[in-house]
């Protein structure tokens, strides 16, 4: 059975049950406090006459004729017929000797005072000459009186109907309401396991079913981001390896045709195109690791100014040679931090690479080391081209190129490497730039 139904059906049993449980309560409410104003009514009604009765005659004989004659005693049954219905009231004369049967009391029958004091006492020249009781029966109702109840009757049925037809038609299309996400997430789900990735469903409400589509959404859209970054990966990881295999091949075919001499420049030409390759590789087999969770730290304690140092010395004589000028600036009496200096040295290489790469003669790039509370950050700042806005949110990303006319030797996997590092030491790596303001790439790590 479907959802829809399902909640219909659930929410239309829940407002019959409340429908008719109101209709009882207000059946029997209706029904008992009718009977009351009935027996109210003819109570007064039969102390009235019987007071006035007396009252003219002195006596209670023939009072029988006269509550019959106003209808509130039955005609006297002919013989063979069936015994009148029990009367809802009797009457005891001054002498506590029952003169009108009724309930349990028949004529002739004496009452004892402590039921007689539960009586209305009949009382004429402040004489008490009579007392009536009340025997727990109800009066007969006339045919005006049948006919209010059975309207009240009909009429509660008809609302209980009523309701109920409402109830379903509101059920249903509540149940439709809340279905109609789960349907359209179904469908959307269906699609994307058929390899359909962008996938969008509306978002009607703003409740958990709101919530639900807006994550769907952005799950499919970050699915289908990831899914192209991967084609794309794969697309310049296919091209990355062509290019030195394809200088590698029509180096040696060339040397082993003779078209070619052996010389030590080809020699290092080769050399270079393998090792980009090597490169390349290890690139690959380290994002892999880190994705697996397999990618091994050694930390240890190190002071951060001998990290930054030891970067620097790797890359001054290229920043010389590219007339630009790396600065050092470590705040003073830093704590040791506890990392694993290898692998940050391969973070902060890269940043500064980078920085090399995109920082025009006499600029200045800057390796900093500052302690917060409970961290240190390491910034490494140039004032080079810079990074546009379209391009920064994805500068994380694996294979991402932001510039298409960077240096082929580039897998473009360097950041997201740095990244992944950075986070398996718990830390997180941020950047800031402006196009021709520079960049300043900010890594914070737990002491």
């Amino acid at each position: 059975m479907k959802l829809t139904y399902k909640l219909t059906l659930a929410f239309l049993l829940v407002t019959l049950i409340a429908i008719g449980l109101a209709a009882i309560f207000v059946w029997i409410t209706t029904s008992t406090e009718f009977s009351k104003y009935l027996v109210d009514q003819h109570l007064s009604e039969f102390v009235s006459v019987v007071t006035e009765y007396y009252q003219t005659n002195s006596s209670w004989v023939g009072v029988d004729e006269v509550l019959r004659s106003k209808g509130l005693l039955p005609p006297l049954p002919l013989p063979g017929s069936s015994p009148p219905e029990p009367q809802p009231f009797a009457l005891a004369d001054q002498n506590q000797v029952i003169i009108i049967l009724g309930g349990g009391y028949h004529p002739g029958m004496i009452v004892n005072s402590a039921v007689l004091a539960k009586g209305i006492k009949i009382e004429v020249n402040g004489l008490v000459v009579g007392t009536v009781l009340t025997t727990g029966e109800m009066p007969a109702r006339s045919a005006l009186e049948q006919r209010y109840i059975t309207s009240i009757n009909t009429s509660l049925m008809v609302a209980a109907l009523g309701g109920a037809v409402i109830a379903f038609m509101l059920g249903l299309l509540v149940a439709h309401s809340l279905t109609r996400p789960v349907r359209d997430l179904t469908t959307a789900t269906r699609a994307l396991a058929k390899g359909e990735l962008e996938q969008q469903v509306p978002v009607h409400s703003a409740d958990e079913l709101g919530d639900l589509a807006q994550s769907f959404n952005q799950m499919s859209t970050d699915l289908a981001r990831a899914n192209k970054s991967r084609r794309q990966m794969t697309a310049d990881i296919a091209h990355d390896l062509r290019n030195p295999l394809t200088v590698i091949g029509g180096y040696l075919e060339s040397l082993q045709d003779g078209k070619l001499k052996p010389t030590q420049e080809r020699f290092t030409t080769i050399q270079a195109e393998v090792q980009h390759l090597q490169h390349l590789v290890e690139d690959l087999r380290i994002l892999s690791l880190a994705d697996s969770g397999e990618l091994a730290l050694h930390p240890r304690l190190i002071l951060s100014g001998d990290l930054l140092h030891r970067v620097a010395a790797s890359y001054r004589h290229q920043a010389d040679k590219q007339g630009l000028t790396l600065w050092i600036d470590v705040e003073p009496n830093l704590q040791e931090v506890h990392l694993d200096s290898e692998r940050m040295e391969q973070v902060l290489g890269n940043l500064v690479s980078n920085a090399l790469r995109y920082t025009p003669e006499g600029g200045e790039i800057r390796l900093i080391a500052r302690h917060a509370t409970g961290q240190v950050t390491f910034i490494v700042q140039d004032n080079g081209r810079g990074i546009g806005p379209e391009i920064l949110p994805h500068i994380f990303e694996r294979s991402f190129r932001g510039d298409p006319s960077r240096s082929g030797n580039e897998s473009g996997l360097g950041l997201a490497i740095a990244k992944s590092i950075v986070e398996l030491h718990g830390g997180k790596i941020q950047v800031d730039s402006k196009p021709g303001e520079g960049s300043r790439f900010l890594i914070t790590i737990p002491i």
